[in-house]
């Protein structure tokens, strides 16, 4: 389960649920983190070691889409750090990882997988993290969505390439055939890592889905299409091309429907819930 902020109410419900939690790092508390060390241990107390163990707290992630040139870019590796550094002084270094949330805009190249890279503008930005996390022996959070693949191939891109419905090979790679968008997505993020070093790296898919309203490809059928074939493909425990037979543990976005929220339509149709706790689709998680 993730969630944005380390809210007390969410963490108290939580308390000997046994469910494994993605928290996020508020972004007001971003900069200090990064610029005072003085800082991390309290942040860590008040929000994660508090709760511990009853809350199983698995990764914390400093950021969510944070891209260069955004006033937080700066602050987020070091904001890994100290907060790394923090755990690391409990001995909790190999029960919680600290990561950041990135996302695939970041990638210049993405087709074919094998060729995926970071943007030119993107390297400063990641490189020192991608060192970080092979120091700490922390995963990646990227967001997957290849509803957004879909849209911005502007038809070049099959739509049962993106709901996991193809019958055959859609993309061959040299020797690596891809039947589906959401590993060839993930496998161009590989590519990326292994050209900054970051080859050891794991990536945990941190969020991924489909709205259910708002445009052409946008229903509950077209919707709960891709999350019943997602999941079936994650249970079946194949892994990616380019990294075969490895689980792709991954986050669904979102719970529920966020109905007043600004933006385009479909941003506010992306709920595996309705506001009122109804369910929008039939899935099975086990």
């Amino acid at each position: 389960m993730r969630i944005y902020s380390p809210i007390p109410e969410v963490l108290n419900a939580l308390k000997g649920s046994n469910i494994e939690l993605l928290v996020d790092v508020s972004f007001q508390d971003i900069k200090p983190l990064a610029t005072d060390k003085s800082f991390a241990p309290i942040w860590f107390h008040n929000n994660i070691h508090i709760y511990w163990p009853d809350v199983k707290f698995k990764y914390i992630s400093v950021g969510n889409e944070v891209i260069p040139g955004n006033e937080f870019a700066p602050f987020i590796g070091p904001a890994i750090e100290n907060l790394h550094n923090a755990i690391v002084a409990l001995g909790l270094q190999d029960q919680i990882k600290v990561s950041t949330s990135t996302h695939t805009p970041l990638l210049g190249i993405s087709n074919p997988p094998s060729q995926g890279s970071f943007r030119d503008v993107a390297k400063p930005f990641i490189k020192p993290i991608i060192d970080l996390l092979v120091r700490n022996n922390a995963p990646l959070l990227v967001n997957i969505y290849p509803y957004y693949g879909y849209l911005g191939a502007q038809g070049n891109v099959p739509l049962d390439f993106a709901l996991f419905r193809s019958n055959g090979v859609v993309v061959q790679d040299g020797s690596l055939g891809y039947q589906n968008l959401f590993d060839a997505m993930l496998d161009a993020y590989y590519s990326a890592l292994e050209k900054e070093g970051g080859g050891n790296i794991e990536i945990v898919v941190s969020e991924t889905g489909w709205p259910s309203e708002g445009n052409s490809v946008s229903s509950v059928e077209i919707a709960g299409n891709y999350y019943r074939n997602l999941i079936n493909h994650i249970k079946g425990g194949l892994g990616t091309p380019k990294r075969p037979g490895k689980v792709i543990e991954t986050y669904l976005f979102a719970m529920f429907d966020e109905n007043v929220k600004t933006g385009a339509e479909t941003e506010k149709h992306f709920g595996l819930f309705t506001p009122s706790k109804q369910p929008k689709y039939a899935l099975t998680f086990n």
